[in-house]
């Protein structure tokens, strides 16, 4: 066990490790529930949950013991053989996402790299679009993840710059025009990747509708609809997935993050047979994917989101939490926008940058992060109290009110 410092910490990531995150200014070295602890053993609330990793809390009980049983037992097969574990979670979040069939992997990247692929073989084995004419239609202001394929259609220059030659076969509109979707669609269309509430482009909510809209497009042009809940998944919006919202069946669901419980890397695709039955045997894997440490540890995060009602209290105390931030009436505040427990704060321009805040808070015990300059992204783990909330407005109103 070391005993270094948070200084020392900080300074031998800032000389040994590559410099592509900024991090907030504290080290994290323990962790339980929604608290944190730094190596001198100061406290913080993390209000960012692992960018939504972390909804169950962090290191939650059920979810350690599955890893330490299974993790005693079977780790790894890889999928040239069965194993016992997952099988079982196939199933389990089949009926979770009320769909035929799951297709495993490992990061919330890897799994919109799955739901490209299907979209575009299944667009060839089905639709009949002519070969590598495939299209798919994205939105401005898009994260779905950090691959050449998938920076290819981003709008962000510091996600995109100088990683060219980019990959062709994507259409970026305006987020939340339905309108500019439908003259998009062409012949060579075979889906529509969108994201239900933007979370890195600073927690941008659509209109009510929106999704419903191009579910409608997506069925009258016979092309298929996607939804990236790798943020917005697993009860952090105050419904299982952000969807539900506006009440449609999508085609694909493409999840990661809190899936792993905060524990380890798991995500998926779930589709119908007609969708998910175009890969054939070596066509598509992952020699981690479908691991039985991760099916454990995923069985147990989806058994924690139902058994505790995660859904409902994120939604409850989601509300409760806005509710508070709005009755603030800060002149620092532009803006406060969210679902459930996944919250920014738009901050006025003549505030200043929003990481002067976001350090501030850290000061107080409160860890966020800035986004885009002038946003802050409040995302607690699920299982936060109003008091803890009440607990945390203390210091926010210090900061910014």
């Amino acid at each position: 066990m070391n005993n270094y410092s948070s200084k020392t910490l900080m300074d031998m990531e800032h000389k040994y490790g590559a410099h592509n995150y900024h991090p907030l200014e504290v080290v994290i070295s323990k962790a339980e529930g929604i608290w944190v602890e730094d190596p001198e053993g100061n406290r913080y609330i993390d209000m960012l949950s692992a960018y939504s990793a972390v909804n169950q809390g962090h290191r939650h009980p059920a979810i350690i013991k599955a890893l330490k049983n299974q993790a005693d037992t079977l780790t790894l097969t890889s999928r040239a053989f069965f194993n016992d574990k997952w099988p079982a979670f196939a199933k389990k979040l089949a009926e979770v996402t009320e769909k035929d069939m799951i297709l495993p992997m490992n990061t919330g990247a890897e799994a919109v790299e799955t739901a490209i692929k299907a979209m575009r073989k299944w667009g060839y084995k089905v639709k009949g679009v002519e070969q590598n004419k495939a299209e798919i239609i994205v939105f401005e202001e898009n994260f779905h993840g950090r691959t050449t394929t998938i920076i290819s259609f981003s709008t962000d220059p510091l996600a995109k710059d100088n990683y060219g030659p980019y990959t062709p076969g994507f259409i970026v509109v305006p987020y939340n025009d339905a309108e500019a979707v439908r003259k998009a669609v062409n012949e060579n269309t075979v889906g529509i990747m969108v994201e239900p509430i933007q979370g890195e482009a600073g927690v941008v909510v659509p209109d009510q509708g929106f999704l419903k809209n191009l579910r409608d497009i997506a069925t009258e042009n016979n092309i298929l609809l996607s939804v990236d809940e790798v943020q917005t998944g697993f009860a952090r919006t105050g419904k299982m997935f952000a969807f539900m919202y506006d009440n449609i069946i999508p085609d694909i669901i493409i999840m990661g993050k809190a899936l792993g419980g905060g524990v380890f890397p798991v995500s998926a695709v779930a589709a119908n047979e007609d969708i998910l039955g175009v890969f054939e045997p070596g066509s598509h894997g992952s020699t981690f994917g479908g691991n039985p440490l991760g099916c454990a540890v995923a069985l147990a995060s989806i058994d924690v989101i139902l058994d505790e009602n995660l859904v409902q209290k994120a939604e409850e105390i989601g509300k409760y939490f806005r509710a508070k931030l709005e009755e603030m009436n800060s002149d620092k505040i532009k803006l406060i926008r969210g679902k459930g427990l996944l919250i920014g704060v738009v901050l006025n321009e003549s505030a200043g940058k929003a990481r002067q805040y976001t350090t501030a808070l850290k000061e107080k015990g409160l860890l966020c992060k800035e986004t885009h300059d002038w946003i802050i992204r409040f995302a607690p783990p699920l299982v936060i109290t109003k008091d803890e909330i009440d607990y945390a407005m203390e210091r926010i109103r210090e900061v910014l009110g």
